[in-house]
């Protein structure tokens, strides 16, 4: 009996070769490439590390799913509907959005994280001025 649920179990997602393109003398070009991220390109350094990487969009998956076969297609669809409706509300600009509505959708309005502390849009020293963010934002500029 499936239930069509996802796979929980964890896969890499990081390639199994480095891919660090090299010169005529085998050492890497640098000139021509750039310089590597040498770290993008190497192992996990547990198995877990993917699986607790993408974990909140597996958690929803998972969740969706679940409801497709206890409810129907409708639940979900309805679902992605109201959070696709909340990610497109906007604001002027130059105004922080407080993304009030997705967070009591998402549930995350009922955690604290780092995100929370940190990088406060009140906090940040960069303000641009509104008439320029705007003309920017319409392609004027």
């Amino acid at each position: 009996m499936s239930f069509a649920l996802p796979s929980i179990k964890p896969k890499s997602d990081l390639p199994k070769d480095a891919g660090i393109p090299e010169g005529p003398y085998g050492v890497p070009d640098v000139m021509t490439y750039g310089f590597t991220s040498v770290k993008a390109n190497l192992e996990a350094s547990h198995p877990l590390y993917a699986s607790e990487k993408n974990y909140k969009a597996n958690r929803d998956n998972m969740n969706l799913v679940m409801l497709r076969n206890i409810q129907g297609l409708h639940a979900p669809l309805k679902i992605s509907m109201e959070l696709n409706a909340a990610r497109k509300i906007g604001h002027l600009p130059f105004l922080p959005s407080s993304n009030v509505m997705l967070d009591s959708l998402t549930g995350k309005d009922l955690e604290i994280g780092a995100e929370d502390i940190f990088g406060i849009p009140e906090f940040w020293e960069v303000q641009g001025q509104p008439h320029a963010v705007c003309e920017k934002a319409l392609g004027l500029l």
